[in-house]
Order: C-alpha cells, then structure tokens, then sequence
C-alpha cells in the first residue's frame, strides 16, 4: 500500500474514532444528565455560600461554620411554611364556607340588572353557580387528595435535595484543596491564569448572590410595608412573592408587581391598586437605575442584553432555577473569554500584567508558594 493510501486511511479512521467518541460523550452526558445537574446546583451553591463560611471560619472551625450556615439555609422553608400555609388554608376554608353566600350575593345582584336577568334566565348562569357552590367543600375533600399526591412528588424530591446538600458539604469543606492540588498539575503560567479566573469567578458569583439578596430583601420589606399600610390582606405571604421573584433578573419584579396588583383589586379597588402600581413603578425606577447598576458593578459587570439572553437561556434550560444562576453563570464565562483573549494577546489590558487595578477581591496569590500549598477560590 503507497504511503498517500496509509495516511488517508489513517486520515479517515482518526475522523471516525473521533465522531464515534463525540457520539457516545453525548450520549454519557444525556443519561447522566440529571446527577450532573445536581452537580452544577452544589457547585453554585458551594460558591454562593462560601463568603459566610469563610466569615465564620475567621472564629470557628470550618466544620462548624458549615454547620451553622446550613441550620439557616433549612430554617427558610420552614419558616416559609409557618408564614406561606396556615393563612392559605384558612383562607381555602373561608371560601368554600361562604361560596354558597357569594353565590346568593351574584344572583340578587343579576335579578335587579334587567340586561344581566336576561341573560340568566336565557343561560341559568346563577342558578349553575349556585350549584356549583354548593358542591364547593365536598370538592375540596378531592382537592385534598391531590394535594396529598404532590405532597409524594416532594417526599420523592427530598433524595435530590440531600445529595446536593451533601454535595455543597463535600466542595465548602474541601474545595480550595482539591482546586490547589489540581492546579500542580499544570505548567505554572497557565495555573496562574486558571487561579485568576476561578478566583474572579467566585468573587463575581458571591458578590452577585449577596447583592441579588440584598435587593430582594429590600424589596420585600419595602413592599410588606406598603401593602400593610393599604390594609391589604396576606401582606406578609405577597411580600414573600414580591421577595423570590426580584431574585429573577430584569423581569421578576415587575411579575411580583403584577401579582400583587392583582390581589388589590380585590381588597380595595381602586384606591390600594393605584397606590401600588404608582409605589411599584416608581421602586423599580430605582431598583434598575440605582440599585441593581451598583450590583452588576461590583459583581458581573456585564452588559443589559447578555443579561437578557442568559435569562432566556438559562430559563428553557433549567426553568426558574437557571433563570436565578444564569447571570453569574454569564460573568464566569465572560470572565474566561477575557482571559483567554489576553492570553491570546488578542486584548491587552496592562492591569492583567501588573496584578493590580479592578482585579478585585479575587485577585491571585502573590508567588506559587501560596498555590502549591492549596491556595485556591472557595
């Protein structure tokens, strides 16, 4: 066989290995699509909670200050629930008590409007209404069934929940460790690059997560005082929504906003519905020129549209949660591309070079001493 006939035969067989290997790495990836995204989640939060660990770690022993930051992060839902379900049920009673009262209120108000007993006496509306309520507490035996079957989707959940905690554990008590040590492996210009980006990347995450917070609490308490004032009723459990969903970049605010609104209109429309959409415009005036500019600042530092798409991208990926992670997730990897563009030589930025300027609190260890003993972002 001619040498030419020896190199296309290896030419073809190479490309074949190759796509042979990309297919089943895909098809790995797809059938361990789900331990891998718990993955992904105990990495995020192992980043997140990294700054109060190392806060209580400068007085307790690392094994406690994961501890004790653990006991906080499992009281939310528990106080959530104390806050969230006993109004809702007591609520869910009241209204299949009184739904046969509302009911009769309906007709009275249709038998003196001429149009409107046309119309039921053509339909029946009233009268399908009144039997519909009066079936209204047997139904919610049944609604009690399937609260009771989603209460088996949580129970069966809770497996997913613990590996991730016990993921979280894992990289909170040994992450700088096992960073530290991988990095000997590697020549020490690119360990130094690598430490920079993880170590921008943790200070990006962390600052992102503590500001996001800040804001949804601010804009929580700001909002349970509002609707206190308005006399609106659940203002605790609507200031809660308000809470979670301005932890959505860009549109969740305005998404709690609406719901809220739409809970006024039914506690004292018009007055407390105007005095929220003006208070909920104005705020969130506020919140996306002042308040979150010095967010993305001092964390992300990334432009509105990237912020937009990642949203987008990380919402049809992951639903809600990749909606939540998917601007830190954009910072990291701008991060990487400016670093690797500079590695390149394709953007020079003499503060790269120096070590100092907006490198910030994830700026790299002074000399390779400190990274071959471990030092490493969290």
């Amino acid at each position: 066989m001619a040498p030419s006939e020896v190199t296309a035969t290896r030419t073809v067989l190479r490309a074949v290995l190759v796509v042979v290997a990309v297919a089943v790495t895909l098809y790995l990836l797809y059938l361990l699509r789900r331990p891998l995204g718990w993955l992904f989640i105990a990495t995020f939060l192992a980043v997140a909670l990294s700054g109060p660990v190392n806060l209580l770690h400068r007085r307790l022993r690392r094994g406690f200050a994961i501890t004790l930051v653990y006991l906080g992060l499992l009281a939310v839902p528990v106080l959530l629930g104390a806050l969230l379900v006993p109004p809702l049920v007591t609520e869910a009673n009241d209204l299949a008590e009184n739904a046969p009262e509302y009911a009769r209120d309906i007709s009275t108000f249709v038998s003196e409007n001429d149009r409107l007993r046309d119309l039921d006496r053509d339909y029946d509306i009233t009268g399908k209404l009144e039997e519909t309520a009066a079936r209204l507490p047997e139904r919610l035996g049944g609604a009690a069934s399937t609260l009771r079957d989603l209460g088996l989707g949580i129970v069966n959940s809770v497996f997913a929940l613990v590996t991730i905690l016990i993921l979280t554990a894992f990289m909170l008590g040994g992450g700088r460790r096992w960073i530290g040590q991988g990095l000997r492996f590697l020549p020490e210009d690119r360990a130094d690059r690598l430490e920079r980006v993880l170590a921008r990347s943790a200070a990006a995450v962390g600052n992102y997560v503590a500001g996001a917070l800040a804001q949804a609490t601010l804009a929580g308490i700001l909002s349970y005082l509002v609707l206190s004032i308005l006399g609106v009723p659940f203002a605790g459990p609507l200031a809660l929504i308000v809470f979670f969903l301005d932890l959505i970049p860009l549109v969740g605010a305005t998404i709690g906003a609406v719901i809220v609104g739409a809970v006024t209109v039914f506690s004292d429309f018009p007055t407390a519905t105007i005095v929220w959409a003006i208070w909920s415009i104005a705020y969130q005036q506020v919140e996306n020129n002042v308040i979150q500019p010095q967010i993305q600042k001092r964390a992300v530092d990334i432009s509105p549209f990237v912020v937009i798409v990642a949203v987008l991208f990380g919402g049809t990926l992951l639903g809600v949660l990749g909606a939540l992670v998917a601007v830190p997730v954009a910072a990291t990897i701008q991060i990487a591309a400016r670093e690797y563009a500079d590695y390149r030589g394709l953007a020079p930025r003499p503060e790269a070079e120096t070590g100092t300027g907006d490198a910030g609190p994830g700026a790299p260890p002074e000399g390779p001493d400190e990274r071959a003993a471990g030092a490493a972002p969290a």
